[in-house]
Order: C-alpha cells, then structure tokens, then sequence
C-alpha cells in the first residue's frame, strides 16, 4: 500500500460537504498510468444530487485521463469500522477497474482491511464485458 494513497484520503476527507449526513468520507485512487486523485463525499438535500467519495475521485481522473483503468482505490471514514463503497459506487467503480484493483477499507488510524474488487466486493457484477 502507498502512503500517498492513505494521504490524499485523509486530505480529500477535510472537504467533505456533508451538512445532512455530518460524516466526511475521503477517497484516493491511482491510476494505472500512476497518476493519483482523490476526492470527497458532496452532499445535496435531495439526496438523489449526493455524490460519494469514491465516484467524485473518479470523475477528476477520467475527466483528465480518459481511459485510463483504476488499480487502487483508498475509501476513509472516521467510523471504528471503515466503509466499503456504496453498491451504486461498486457499479461505477466496476466499470474503470484495472482486473487486479485493490480496495482499502481505512478510517483515521489507517487501513484497516484491503479486498480485491472484483473477488471480494463485486464478484458477479453487471461491467461493460455484458454488452
């Protein structure tokens, strides 16, 4: 795991807009091209317009590196037990995983649990090879 990684968590986290909810989630991800990015969690008050985490650190990356395959992802909370990503997330993250993506489940006192993605998260999701 790459210190960075659990950095750029952490930091992203600090900008959490999460006035509803009060909890700040911070993710971090690397891409396969070694470019990193994180993001945090956006509240909105129709919570339908609420974006996570882990999607918001996706969207910078593929915005600026179209293409590109996710091969580590970070997600952090400050709760004793860290969260996965959400099921919609899982979706979104399923469709720009590298085959080996990692996931580390962390809060602040570091990671806490890793998973692989696709064995341990999303074994038998809908991804773009459906189609």
């Amino acid at each position: 795991m790459n210190n960075d990684l659990l950095k750029l968590a952490i930091q992203a986290r600090e900008n959490s807009y999460s006035p509803y909810s009060q909890k700040k989630v911070g993710a971090s991800l690397l891409l396969k091209n070694g470019k990193y990015f994180g993001g945090t969690n956006i509240e909105n008050v129709s919570f339908g317009g609420t974006v996570c985490a882990e999607r918001v650190a996706i969207w910078k990356a593929l915005s600026d590196f179209p293409g590109q395959r996710v091969t580590e992802i970070v997600v952090l909370t400050d709760q004793a037990e860290p969260w996965p990503p959400c099921g919609f997330c899982r979706q979104v993250i399923s469709e720009f995983a590298d085959p080996q993506l990692i996931v580390h489940l962390a809060n602040l006192q570091g990671i806490q649990k890793t998973l692989s993605f696709s064995k341990d998260l999303f074994p038998l999701g809908f991804t773009p090879n459906q189609f």
